[in-house]
């Protein structure tokens, strides 16, 4: 197994096109796999292991937290970490947090390094050095199909994510209107890395989905979203249209 991963292979389907800011939390939103994968039977798999179970204890308690486990060699070094949405009760985080860490497997068998994002958390795990380390690559953008701009509409939009922007600490929402946006960081970024990544995340945002009704913007480390009265039916009838970006991560 080599220790340095090669560029990821993200192979996994958007399972759901509707688009609430807070529909079930475990609805999922993307994830992604190392294309290097360890060997059955290995201490790596082992330390994988221990890992999950312990990002799976830690989340009845904990909205985030991060584990680093050594081995006998540099290769079975692991690191992980979870963050659970910042509004969640911690019965509903650690539901969250157990739902993400049973799909790694499934869709990411034997894989060194994976991630996976869900409604209501994050899991993240490698063989690599990544906490606490800025990481401002797009994962994944959602924009609804443009269907004229409406200046009004977007003005509110425009407040409410530089109210996001604006705002300090690893969760924020805000709203104006029928207008309400949401953004957060993973729990291992500074607050100066923090405000960084979420105003890359905004400006991406606005740039990439113009006068979109709403929109997704996920970055390694933080996401802006935001959504107008009425996204969700229109994406319910028109999910065909919805455009989808799907960038390696990890």
């Amino acid at each position: 197994m080599a220790n340095t991963l090669a560029p990821p292979l993200l192979s996994l389907l958007f399972l759901t096109l509707l688009h609430p800011l807070h529909s079930s939390t475990d609805a999922f939103i993307y994830g992604g796999c190392s294309q290097i994968k360890y060997s059955p039977g290995s201490p790596y798999e082992s330390n994988l292991d221990s890992l999950l179970t312990s990002l799976v204890n830690s989340a009845t308690y904990s909205s985030y937290n991060k584990y680093s486990i050594s081995g006998s060699t540099q290769q079975d070094i692991i690191n992980g970490l979870y963050q659970c949405r910042g509004d969640l009760a911690m019965p509903d985080c650690a539901t969250c947090v157990a739902r993400a860490v049973t799909q790694l497997a499934p869709l990411c068998s034997q894989a060194c390094g994976a991630a996976v994002q869900l409604e209501g958390c994050f899991v993240k795990y490698d063989n690599t050095s990544f906490i606490g380390q800025e990481d401002k690559t797009v994962v994944m953008k959602k924009c609804a199909p443009a269907v004229g701009y409406n200046p009004e509409v977007m003005g509110r939009r425009d407040a409410v994510l530089a109210s996001l922007g604006s705002t300090s600490g690893l969760y924020r929402v805000g709203g104006s209107g029928d207008v309400e946006g949401v953004a957060q960081c993973v729990g291992d970024l500074s607050n100066g890395k923090c405000q960084d990544c979420v105003n890359e995340a905004i400006g991406r945002l606005k740039s990439d989905c113009g006068g979109a009704v709403f929109g997704d913007m996920f970055l390694a480390k933080c996401y802006a979203r935001y959504s107008t009265s009425g996204a969700h039916a229109y994406a319910r009838s028109h999910h065909g249209n919805i455009l989808f970006n799907f960038l390696p991560f990890l």
